[in-house]
């Protein structure tokens, strides 16, 4: 694993400063054979850029939230499993299976709430099983063929539910959102996040709100950071500041990102969110989950059936800090995610437009338009 910093990518060529969207938060190295990312635990004081070959460090990238959000997540999943298979020593296709269905096992387990990652993992296991009777070396390339595609995908994606989104709303709205579902979480746009780019591109002057997003301040340190880099006019407060600032009449609609989406639509989405959504019903203020469809999971029914991460204690008692904050011995509930139940949702923004109430049918109509 090599780390770029510094001097090393502190300037364009042109001599002016590089800011964190000169950066795709997720890239293939050709030449190195490597996963490229934006080591997001180091932001917003230090921009690093790792570059990993090795399935353990691509485990613990995704684990650690080197790097971070659903979609991101998935193309990091189809980048390393590609690198994986190009390390498999095998002549024949059942040892070449057998081989790439364990890496593919290993690398699922790193983040289980993520639909994303099992999400790319099975359509390059897809990928694998249509190349059966071709060599292994064509089965490689067309793994690297799909790895790039989906990465691309996601690019394209976001661009169209960024487009979707700013039909929702006006110039100079408040907007508030919650986590980072931003570029860092994505390769590029973000899905919460697009529409507000697509609108300050054309001078819509967004002010927009970031919960910081305890216990890793997501919010706090990646979503105003990359929204000020962009020259958004942000400000961040206190997760527990947002039903506040919505009785006040500042926030004329919320985006959030997501990781799952139940077939009812229910959402997962970074802890706190539903408490966002619980206020904004109570202000009538608009609240859209922005996702793509690779992250609606038709066969998860309800939000009750998706498995919530559970973090370390220290992520809440210490991490942030020069001394514990929490006494030694007190027991610590620290879920990286929560339900937002179905009824507190506005309408989900896909790539292929708006799902609103009642969303099993919404989400027919998507996957149609989808077909």
């Amino acid at each position: 694993m090599s780390v770029l910093t510094g001097d090393n990518i502190a300037k364009k060529k042109d001599g002016s400063e590089l800011t964190i969207l000169d950066y795709d938060t997720v890239n293939l190295d050709e030449e190195k054979h490597a996963l490229v990312i934006i080591d997001q635990t180091k932001l917003p004081n230090r921009i690093e850029i790792l570059s990993i070959t090795s399935q353990e460090d691509i485990w613990d990238a995704i684990y650690l939230l080197k790097v971070r959000g659903a979609p991101a997540i998935g193309v990091t999943a189809a980048i390393g499993i590609y690198l994986a298979a190009r390390e498999i020593k095998a002549d024949d296709f059942d040892t070449f299976y057998t081989a790439f269905r364990k890496a593919s096992d290993y690398l699922n387990s790193s983040r289980p709430t993520a639909v994303n990652l099992s999400w790319a993992l099975k359509r390059m296991e897809d990928v694998v099983l249509a190349h059966k009777e071709a060599g292994i070396p064509e089965i490689v390339e067309a793994l690297h063929r799909e790895a790039l595609h989906i990465r691309q995908e996601d690019i394209d994606v976001c661009r169209e539910i960024g487009r979707h989104g700013l039909s929702l709303i006006k110039p100079g709205d408040g907007l508030l959102t919650h986590c980072n579902a931003g570029q860092l979480a994505t390769v590029r746009y973000g899905t919460a996040t697009a529409p507000m780019y697509l609108g300050h591109e054309q001078g819509y002057n967004f002010k927009i709100y970031c919960d910081e997003t305890r216990p890793l301040l997501q919010g706090a340190r990646l979503t105003s950071f990359e929204l000020k880099s962009a020259g958004m006019d942000v400000t961040v407060l206190c997760d527990n500041m947002s039903a506040s600032l919505m009785r006040e009449g500042k926030v004329d609609a919320i985006f959030v990102g997501c990781d799952r989406v139940a077939g009812n639509g229910d959402t997962a989405n970074k802890i706190g969110t539903s408490m966002v959504a619980l206020a904004a019903k109570r202000y009538g203020v608009p609240f859209y989950v922005c996702a793509p469809t690779s992250t609606i999971d038709l066969e998860t029914k309800t939000g009750a059936d998706i498995v919530i991460e559970q973090r370390k204690a220290e992520e809440v008692t210490s991490m942030w800090y020069k001394e514990p904050m929490v006494a030694d011995g007190i027991k610590v509930y620290n879920p990286a995610f929560d339900v937002t139940d179905h009824d507190l949702i506005t309408g989900i923004v896909t790539e292929y437009g708006i799902a609103y109430p009642p969303y099993d049918q919404s989400f027919r109509e998507i996957f149609l338009k989808k077909a």
